[in-house]
């Protein structure tokens, strides 16, 4: 055990602490070569790229058919979804259910699984998830317009080489960095 190793585990229980620490990362390299590689093999197996937020929506349509399926018209932003009856029934529902188990299995098995709030110390918690929850619709509702996701415009559209995708992961980041700068305390 080295010595950045053995400052995370209390005194009493070195030995016994040493075996819950987490497993390392994986190097970038490493990680940016196996996502490249499941980007390859989802646009083999399913003719198209990552991305997500085709998933919320169809449950999202699948709710509305539930909840009031009287208003959904021929005319309504859901009906493509809902004409063969199984808006749920896609690549895209298996491609998130798959990613979300993926990953709670790897953060299992690297030791990391724990249900945490971060950035709450500045906020406290309530502010914190309601700031949260409202970025995320935010964040949602711009995927929408947009016609995409993060996943699926940066990754999807660099792969294939598209100008849209490089534009967007250029002002993507450059975003992210002066947010960061503006909301630090945050």
């Amino acid at each position: 055990m080295n010595t950045a190793q053995q400052a995370c585990v209390p005194e009493d229980t070195a030995g016994v602490g040493s075996l819950a620490m987490p497993r390392p990362f994986w190097p970038p390299l490493v990680a940016g070569i196996v996502l490249g590689l499941v980007l390859l093999l989802t646009f083999v197996l399913t003719g198209h790229g990552l991305g997500a937020t085709g998933f919320f929506t169809r449950l999202a349509a699948a709710g509305a058919a539930e909840a009031a399926p009287t208003t959904l018209g021929s005319g309504s932003y859901f009906a493509p979804l809902l004409e063969d009856g199984r808006p749920l029934s896609s690549w895209i529902t298996w491609q998130v259910l798959g990613v979300a188990l993926g990953a709670g299995l790897a953060a299992w098995w690297g030791r990391r699984f724990r249900f945490q709030f971060d950035g709450s110390r500045g906020l406290g918690t309530p502010r914190r998830a309601a700031v949260a929850l409202i970025g995320g619709l935010f964040a949602g509702f711009g995927a929408r317009v947009s016609a995409g996701c993060t996943s699926g415009l940066g990754l999807s559209g660099a792969a294939v080489l598209s100008l849209a995708g490089f534009a967007f992961l250029v002002a993507f980041f450059a975003v992210g960095l002066i947010a960061s700068r503006l909301v630090r305390s945050v």
